[in-house]
């Protein structure tokens, strides 16, 4: 990134045409902040949920290569329990189908936080110009 350094006179300028910051500016600051925040912790939180679909597609895809009458070791909490193959695909499609309940209400909740972040940084962004700085 190519960053450009200030003249004196541009110090002035900034320095001169200085914008006062409201209450309600400073709000809209801070509710950005923690919208970025949530942001954050809601990635994470997708690209954990990601990792473990993913998985359990994997799962269920070995799980086709065992013998119909196997008992399989199946993870419940810290315990594995073994059940008959029938029951485990029954189990791993049920969680499957959680996961990606999941995955989708946090993509929708990223969604809406993003819509409100980027009106915050068009409403901020006309207000105080090239003062601010709101990427993220």
């Amino acid at each position: 990134m190519n960053r450009r350094m200030l003249s004196k006179e541009d110090e002035a300028a900034v320095g001169g045409d200085e914008i006062e910051v409201r209450r309600e500016d400073q709000d809209k600051i801070n509710k950005f902040s923690r919208l970025h925040q949530r942001e954050l912790l809601i990635e994470e939180e997708l690209g954990v949920k990601n990792k473990e679909k993913e998985e359990l597609d994997d799962i269920t895809a070995e799980l086709e290569l065992a013998d119909e009458d196997e008992l399989v070791p199946y993870k419940i909490g810290d315990a594995f329990f073994h059940v008959p193959l029938e029951k485990a695909q029954e189990m791993l499609g049920t969680s499957g189908a959680k996961v990606e309940e999941d995955i989708s209400e946090l993509e929708d909740k990223l969604g809406t936080i993003r819509q409100e972040m980027t009106q915050l940084k068009v409403e901020l962004y006309a207000r105080f110009g090239r003062t601010i700085n709101l990427e993220t």
